[in-house]
Protein backbone atom coordinates (compact mmCIF):
# COMPACT_ATOMS: atom_id res chain seq x y z
CA UNK A 1 0.00 0.00 0.00
CA UNK A 2 1.48 3.33 -1.05
CA UNK A 3 1.62 6.52 0.97
CA UNK A 4 -1.13 8.19 -1.07
CA UNK A 5 -3.54 5.27 -0.59
CA UNK A 6 -2.88 5.17 3.15
CA UNK A 7 -3.42 8.93 3.44
CA UNK A 8 -6.66 8.67 1.45
CA UNK A 9 -7.95 5.99 3.85
CA UNK A 10 -7.06 8.19 6.83
CA UNK A 11 -8.92 11.16 5.35
CA UNK A 12 -12.01 9.05 4.65
CA UNK A 13 -12.15 8.01 8.33
CA UNK A 14 -11.99 11.60 9.59
CA UNK A 15 -15.18 13.48 10.45
CA UNK A 16 -16.46 16.23 8.18
CA UNK A 17 -16.26 19.63 9.92
CA UNK A 18 -18.36 22.53 8.61
CA UNK A 19 -18.25 26.06 10.04
CA UNK A 20 -20.79 28.79 9.39
CA UNK A 21 -20.60 32.38 10.59
CA UNK A 22 -23.48 34.83 10.34
CA UNK A 23 -25.02 37.84 12.06
CA UNK A 24 -28.22 37.75 14.06
CA UNK A 25 -31.31 39.30 12.48
CA UNK A 26 -30.95 42.47 14.54
CA UNK A 27 -27.21 42.65 13.78
CA UNK A 28 -26.16 42.69 17.44
CA UNK A 29 -24.59 39.23 17.60
CA UNK A 30 -22.21 37.07 15.62
CA UNK A 31 -23.34 33.43 15.33
CA UNK A 32 -20.60 30.84 14.87
CA UNK A 33 -22.01 27.38 14.20
CA UNK A 34 -19.85 24.25 13.85
CA UNK A 35 -21.27 20.95 12.60
CA UNK A 36 -19.25 17.74 12.96
CA UNK A 37 -20.45 14.84 10.81
CA UNK A 38 -19.02 11.42 11.57
CA UNK A 39 -20.03 8.54 9.30
CA UNK A 40 -19.77 5.00 10.63
CA UNK A 41 -21.29 1.73 9.41
CA UNK A 42 -24.32 0.41 11.29
CA UNK A 43 -22.33 -2.72 12.22
CA UNK A 44 -19.89 -0.53 14.17
CA UNK A 45 -22.67 0.77 16.42
CA UNK A 46 -24.17 -2.69 16.86
CA UNK A 47 -20.85 -3.92 18.26
CA UNK A 48 -20.51 -0.86 20.53
CA UNK A 49 -24.03 -1.32 21.90
CA UNK A 50 -23.49 -5.05 22.47
CA UNK A 51 -20.32 -4.34 24.46
CA UNK A 52 -22.11 -1.71 26.57
CA UNK A 53 -24.97 -4.06 27.41
CA UNK A 54 -22.52 -6.87 28.30
CA UNK A 55 -20.59 -4.55 30.65
CA UNK A 56 -23.80 -3.39 32.35
CA UNK A 57 -24.79 -6.91 33.39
Amino acid sequence: MGFEEKRKEQLEKMPIIETRISKSKDGRFLIHKTVITDIKPVEYYKVVLEKESAEGE
